[in-house]
């Protein structure tokens, strides 16, 4: 079985797995549980948006499967990157991937078989710690996309719409959208062009979300996995966004010249 290593732990969290699952319960406190067809989970350090994934990740009762949509930072593989088997380590234990479901949306999109763009990448595997705590036994279906356009992001949509559907693991399934927000501006302006992005992902508007990045030049690196996990869940029979929470690096790092924006969100 192809085996994913961790590639950040011990950078980006822990490599001790009893330091890790302490960070784990300090960042998903209890709370009241909803069925979430899909999420926006931020994949800074934990130090700096661990809490805005934490407080995501508490209130979503446990899927047995996660797509994970990520941004590809590494520039390896191809534009839509899937891996179809195998598990991926964390120091906590191991997630394995939904074969069946992989090679369905495989049959339903252009999405490529492909790991290569997966080994090294972050944005997926900083979620793994969130999903293990939640459900150990939890399958994941890892994606991570380079700029797609439009048309090719709404495509890719529906044939994750169309796979899940096919299988009927509707209520099984939640998506999982992996991004920050504005890179290295001052806190306000950040603050400022965020709340653009912010207004259109509430609105429920993938389209929306795309065309405003785009058109504001926002440095949004996931807003491709957004796009596309939008309009998969509207696909789904979703309905609305909640806005979970907002925060800046500066909050931690009290640099406020240049923050990272992060937003946890959820979607039923």
């Amino acid at each position: 079985m192809l085996r994913r290593k961790p590639a950040v732990a011990g950078y980006f969290y822990p490599s001790n797995p009893k330091e890790l699952l302490y960070e784990m319960e300090e960042y998903m406190p209890s709370q009241a549980k909803v069925n979430a067809r899909g999420a926006i989970c931020p994949h800074a350090g934990y130090v700096y948006s661990g809490h805005v994934a934490g407080s995501v990740y508490s209130r979503i009762s446990p899927r047995e499967t996660f797509i994970l949509l990520g941004p590809n930072h590494t520039g390896y593989g191809a534009e839509i990157s899937l891996m179809t088997e195998g598990q991926w380590d964390i120091p906590l234990g191991s997630l394995k991937i939904n074969e069946e479901l992989a090679k369905k949306i495989m049959e339903k999109s252009s999405a490529t078989e492909d790991t290569e763009a997966h080994l090294y990448e972050h944005s997926l595997e900083v979620q793994l710690p969130f999903i293990y705590k939640l459900n150990p036994q939890a399958q994941i279906v890892p994606i991570t996309l380079k700029m797609l356009s439009l048309k090719d992001c709404l495509s890719l949509a529906q044939g994750i719409a169309k796979a899940v559907e096919e299988l009927t693991l509707k209520d099984k399934v939640i998506v999982i959208a992996s991004t920050d927000m504005s890179h290295y501006l001052p806190d306000d302006l950040a603050r400022k062009v965020d709340a653009l992005v912010i207004e259109k992902i509430k609105a429920f508007d993938p389209e929306g979300v795309y065309n405003t990045v785009l058109e504001h030049g926002i440095s949004m690196c996931g807003v491709i996995p957004t796009t596309v996990m939008l309009q998969a869940t509207k696909l789904l029979g979703a309905k609305e966004v909640q806005i979970i929470k907002y925060a800046t690096s500066a909050e931690v790092s009290r640099d406020y010249d240049k923050v990272v924006g992060y937003l946890g969100a959820i979607v039923i």
